[in-house]
């Protein structure tokens, strides 16, 4: 019975988990993408892609993306049940316009090298990871975007905010993460700049309000003796 209670208490104090049935949605969907959209894809490409080197070292920030946005997450969802709330409307509300996006316009890239100058446990991660990514489904850059959105809810937190190395030391990793995607190839400066449009516009729906003193109005319950 106090495993069953236990159990039970859990559930109820983390009801909110309910937001990370949205993977059965992306899950599939991005997956499709990945599988269909092999040929025939948009290019997207700036001559500014041409000027960027490649940076095999970069490797370590871009897969600290996966650990960074796991523990961000992670941390509002224990934590700040409001803040969590805010971060997964931001974030699934941008892999949901990627993934229309990339829908309505399949898009890829074709900048990748096919040949490396250098031959080091960084070059071996790199190609590991051109060989489980495919180059397509790029526009706008989830890295940059979802880093953005993580950082979002840091500044935003009162509690993270009194602890001013961990906030510096997430803007840092965002920063690399971000360059790591122009200097592995892994993404077009376009698809950047669409992280960072895309981050800008949800922040004025979901943080802006409340941050410019905007609240919902409370309504007024009459008691009656």
């Amino acid at each position: 019975m106090n495993i069953k209670r236990k159990i039970g208490d859990f559930f109820k104090k983390y009801k909110h988990a309910w937001v990370f049935s949205y993977a059965l949605l992306y899950g599939p969907w991005f997956y499709y993408l990945e599988t269909h959209v092999t040929s025939g894809y948009h290019i997207i490409y700036s001559p500014i892609d041409d000027k960027i080197p490649f940076i095999e070292y970069f490797i370590v920030p871009y897969l600290l993306w996966f650990v960074f946005i796991a523990v961000v997450f992670a941390y509002f969802f224990f934590t700040d049940v409001d803040g969590f709330y805010k971060l997964a409307k931001i974030s699934f509300a941008g892999m949901t316009i990627f993934l229309i996006i990339s829908t309505i316009m399949p898009n890829g890239l074709a900048i990748r090298p096919v040949v490396f100058e250098r031959d080091n446990i960084f070059v071996d991660l790199v190609k590991m990871l051109y060989q489980t990514d495919t180059p397509t489904n790029v526009f706008p850059s989830l890295h940059v975007f979802n880093s953005l959105a993580a950082c979002i809810a840091i500044k935003n937190s009162k509690k993270l905010n009194e602890h001013k190395a961990i906030c510096m030391g997430a803007y840092i990793l965002t920063a690399l993460i971000i360059m790591a995607t122009m200097f592995l190839k892994q993404h077009s400066v376009l698809d950047v700049m669409a992280g960072f449009l895309m981050a800008y516009t949800l922040y004025q729906f979901v943080y802006a309000p409340e941050a410019n003193g905007v609240r919902k109005p409370v309504r007024q319950t009459l008691f009656v003796k």
